[in-house]
């Protein structure tokens, strides 16, 4: 994979920006530093995956961490990484913090989002617990969260267009598209359907091809 940045360059940006916001220990830092070849191996696994061209120059998987949608990802990774190989929760809180703040998009760290995932300008968007399916995309203003301490389970390549929620006991099939402003609580979806309207008074279509 391509990168605008070496390892250490990266570490130093994000050691840099995190300071600004939080304190930081030398023990931090050194678990940054140890993480992040893998948090880089998650990274390229998930933007091979994916035809926007903004992650693909000169015919190599490119990371830029001055792209915002790329950088979030990135930092979701990140914080995610530290808090299953050394549940870290104060750093993973920090780094999940900083996400937020710089673009507006809260994925905690504890979410478990699938190898390959995407998103597009996902300013406003709140991507909760849930059990997800590869080639999740979503946009802005999106909600997947719980009901009554229930969640969702969406199947592959779902999207989700801007303003669409997914909450509850939800299932969603594969290869579903939430049309923008959908709602969908409590509710099962067959696969290949774009969904309109809210629940419970959902219009589902049948996707062509």
């Amino acid at each position: 994979m391509y990168s605008e940045l070496t390892i250490p360059q990266l570490q130093k940006l994000v050691v840099k920006q995190l300071s600004s916001m939080f304190f930081i220990s030398k023990k931090e830092i050194i678990i940054i530093k140890t993480i992040l070849p893998k948090v880089l191996e998650r990274v390229e696994k998930c933007f091979r995956k994916t035809a926007n061209k903004y992650y693909h120059k000169n015919n190599q998987i490119y990371f830029n961490p001055y792209h915002s949608g790329q950088y979030n990802i990135f930092l979701y990774y990140l914080s995610n990484s530290i808090y299953k190989e050394y549940h870290d929760l104060i750093l993973a809180d920090k780094i999940y913090y900083l996400n937020k703040i710089f673009n507006a998009c809260d994925i905690f760290y504890e979410v478990e989002l699938p190898e390959v995932f995407m998103l597009d300008h996902p300013v406003g968007s709140v991507i909760g617990r849930a059990i997800y399916g590869n080639y999740f995309n979503f946009s802005h203003g999106c909600t997947v969260g719980g009901n009554n301490d229930l969640y969702p389970t969406l199947g592959e390549n779902v999207s989700m267009m801007s303003d669409s929620k997914i909450v509850g006991t939800s299932l969603i099939g594969n290869n579903v598209i939430l049309a923008a402003n959908s709602y969908i609580k409590n509710e099962n979806i067959p696969d290949n359907s774009i969904v309109f309207g809210s629940s419970p008074n959902l219009i589902i279509k049948k996707k062509i091809n």
